[in-house]
C-alpha cells in the first residue's frame, strides 16, 4: 500500500498542444512543446493560459518508484480515466481467472447418432465467453493484433485487419464434429449464449456484450479504389450467406477524403455507398451485427458444411434459444467437439495493446460468471472485491463497465498508481507488464515517440482517449487523454506513473495527437531522470 503519492503534473490546453505545469522542481521542461506565450496560473484545479484566456481543468499525475517505494506528489484530483480503466478490469481478471486460464467452448450432440453418422437431433455450441474463438490465431499459440485494431475503423485512421482467419475456431470445431463420426445433422444447430446476460459496452467499436464472439461480432469491409470514375472493390470478411451485401463505391479524384456509409436497411441486407479517392490506401470499415448468437450460428453451419457435414437447418434463420436445455443440463449429451483458447495472458495482451473495448467490456461479466452472476452490476461488485484484494483504494474509483468511456467512470491518479504498484508484486505481473503497449514500439503507443527516442522501449503504459462533442460549436471536447504504466529511468529504477489530461476544448483535428505526443515527451523526461 502506498503511504505517499508522487510527482504531480497539471496540464493546460493550447491551440498547438499542452503546457506542463509542475510543483516538482526536478521535472525537466518540455522543450519544443512548451508554449512561447505567458506562463499559466494554477489554482483550485484549473489552469489558464494568460495569453489566450482558454481555461481547462487541470489533471494531476501521480507516480511512485516500484524499485524503492519512494514517492512524491502534487495535488491529485479524479477524472475520467478513459481506457486506463482497462488496467483495472484486466488486473481484476488476471487475479480472478489467472494468466493460465483457458476458455473451453464445447459442442454437444443431442439426439440419436446412428452407425452411419446421422444425428437425429441437434448440435449445440455452448459459448464460454471466449472473446476470440480462434479468430486471431497467430500460429504460435498467441493472438494476432495490429497497432490500430479493426474495431476502431471509422474512429481512428489506419485501422487494419490481421492475417488470421476469423473463422479458424469454428472450422476447427466443425472438423472435430466430422472426425467424431457425424456426417449429417437432421435437427437444428443452436448457440447457447446464456453464460451471462446481454449488456452494452462503451467506447468505439461494437457495443453489444455477449458470451459468443466471432470476429468481434462485426463484418469487415475493405474498400480498394480503382481508376477515377470506376467502381472500387469492396470485400466483406468473413464471407457468409447470412447477409446480402449491396456495395457501390465510386473512385473519385485523388484529392479529398473517403465518404462511405454502411447501413442495414433490412435485417440481413447491408448497403455500402460512397466514394474513395484514387490512390487511397485500402480502407477498412466495420458493421456491427446486432444478433451475435444468430451470426455465430450461421457461420458454424457454414463451417460444418465446409467440413462435409450435411446440415438440414438453414443458416438464414435466427438462433432458436427456446430449444436449449436447462442451463447446465448437458450431462446426458455427447460432447463431439471442443475448442480451447490460448492462455488468458494472451487475451490480456490483446486488450491492453490495442485498447480493445469489446473484450475489456466483457471482463466484469466474465468475473461475475465465475460466481454464478450474469449482469454487469453484479460482475463489477466482484471486480471491486478483486481490486480490494490487490490493495487498491476502491472508494477512490468508480466504474460502470470494463472498457472506460462511461460517465460513471472516475479514477484518481493515485489509485491508478496503487494498482500498478500492487500488480508489480502480483504473481501475474510478468504477463501484466508484457501486455502493455511499449512506447515507440507497438500498440497504441507505437507512434507516441520515434523509435530513436531514448525512451523508446523503456516505457510500458496504457493509453486512454475519451471525446464528446460540444454542440455549441460542433468541436470535440477532450474529456480525457490519459497514460498510466511503468517507466524505466536512466538511473535504473522502475517507476509507476499515471497522467490524466481532462476537459480540453480541441480546435484543430491534430490536437488530440499532439497532446498524446506531449504525454510521450513527459515519458521521455521521466526516463532521463536518475
Amino acid at each position: 500500500m502506498l503511504r505517499r503519492p508522487f510527482a504531480g503534473i497539471a496540464f493546460a490546453a493550447f491551440t498547438l498542444g499542452c503546457a506542463l505545469w509542475s510543483q516538482a522542481p526536478w521535472w525537466p521542461p518540455l522543450g519544443a512543446d512548451e508554449p512561447t506565450s505567458a506562463p499559466t496560473t494554477a489554482a483550485s484545479g484549473t489552469a489558464t493560459p494568460i495569453a489566450s484566456g482558454t481555461a481547462t481543468s487541470v489533471t494531476s499525475g501521480t507516480a511512485t518508484s516500484v524499485t524503492s517505494g519512494a514517492a512524491t506528489s502534487v495535488a491529485s484530483g479524479d477524472g475520467p480515466p478513459a481506457s486506463v480503466t482497462k488496467l483495472f478490469s484486466v488486473a481484476a481478471a488476471l487475479d480472478e481467472l489467472g494468466a493460465d486460464y483457458v476458455f473451453s467452448t464445447p459442442v454437444y450432440a443431442r439426439g440419436e447418432l446412428d452407425e452411419s453418422g446421422v444425428l437425429d437431433g441437434d448440435l449445440i455450441l455452448v459459448a464460454s465467453g471466449d472473446p476470440t474463438l480462434g479468430g486471431r490465431d497467430d500460429g504460435a499459440g498467441g493472438l494476432a493484433f495490429r497497432d490500430t485494431d479493426h474495431t476502431y475503423a471509422g474512429f481512428a485512421s489506419g485501422a487494419e485487419l490481421t492475417a488470421a482467419d476469423p473463422l479458424a475456431g469454428l472450422d476447427r470445431l466443425a472438423r472435430q464434429v466430422a472426425a467424431g463420426g457425424v456426417t449429417q445433422v437432421l435437427g437444428d444447430v443452436v448457440i447457447d449464449d446464456r453464460l451471462f446476460g446481454p449488456a452494452n459496452g462503451s467506447g468505439s467499436g461494437p457495443q453489444r456484450l455477449t458470451p459468443i464472439v466471432v470476429n468481434d461480432n462485426v463484418l469487415d469491409f475493405t474498400i480498394v479504389p480503382a481508376e477515377v470514375g470506376k467502381e472500387a472493390k469492396v470485400v466483406c470478411r468473413p464471407a457468409t450467406s447470412a447477409f446480402t451485401i449491396d456495395a457501390i463505391v465510386e473512385t473519385g479524384p485523388a484529392e479529398g477524403a473517403p465518404k462511405i456509409t454502411i447501413d442495414e436497411p433490412l435485417v440481413g441486407t447491408i448497403t455500402v455507398r460512397g466514394t474513395i479517392p484514387a490512390g487511397h490506401r485500402p480502407l477498412v470499415l466495420i458493421h456491427a451485427v446486432d444478433r451475435p448468437a444468430s451470426f455465430a450460428r450461421s457461420l458454424f453451419i457454414e463451417a460444418l458444411r465446409r467440413a462435409e457435414v450435411r446440415v438440414a437447418a438453414s443458416p438464414l434463420v435466427d438462433n432458436a434459444a427456446e430449444k436449449l436445455p436447462p442451463r447446465g443440463g448437458y450431462e446426458a449429451f455427447k460432447q463431439v467437439a471442443e475448442f480451447k483458447s490460448p492462455k488468458f495472458a494472451e487475451e490480456a495482451r490483446l486488450i491492453l495493446k490495442v485498447s480493445h473495448n469489446l473484450h475489456a467490456g466483457m471482463m466484469p461479466l466474465l468475473i461475475g460468471s465465475r460466481h454464478g452472476k450474469r449482469t454487469m452490476p453484479e460482475g463489477l461488485k466482484h471486480e471491486r472485491d478483486a481490486l480490494s484484494r490487490l490493495g487498491v483504494s476502491v472508494d477512490a474509483v468508480s466504474f460502470a463497465g470494463g472498457a472506460g468511456g462511461d460517465r460513471a467512470d472516475y479514477v484518481t491518479p493515485r489509485a491508478a498508481v496503487e494498482l500498478l504498484t500492487a500488480m508489480s508484486r502480483h504473481k501475474s505481473f510478468a504477463d501484466y507488464r508484457a501486455a502493455l503497449p511499449v512506447l515507440g514500439i507497438d500498440g497504441t503507443l507505437a507512434s507516441a515517440v520515434s523509435r530513436e527516442s531514448p525512451a523508446a522501449g523503456k516505457v510500458r503504459a496504457k493509453t486512454g482517449t475519451l471525446l464528446w462533442t460540444n454542440h455549441l460549436d460542433g468541436r470535440p471536447l477532450l474529456q480525457s487523454k490519459a497514460l498510466a504504466g511503468y517507466a524505466e529511468t536512466k538511473g535504473g529504477k522502475t517507476v509507476a506513473f499515471a497522467l490524466f489530461v481532462n476537459l480540453v476544448h480541441l480546435k484543430d483535428p491534430g490536437d488530440r495527437e499532439r497532446i498524446g505526443r506531449v504525454l510521450g515527451t513527459i515519458c521521455e523526461k521521466l526516463h532521463l531522470t536518475e
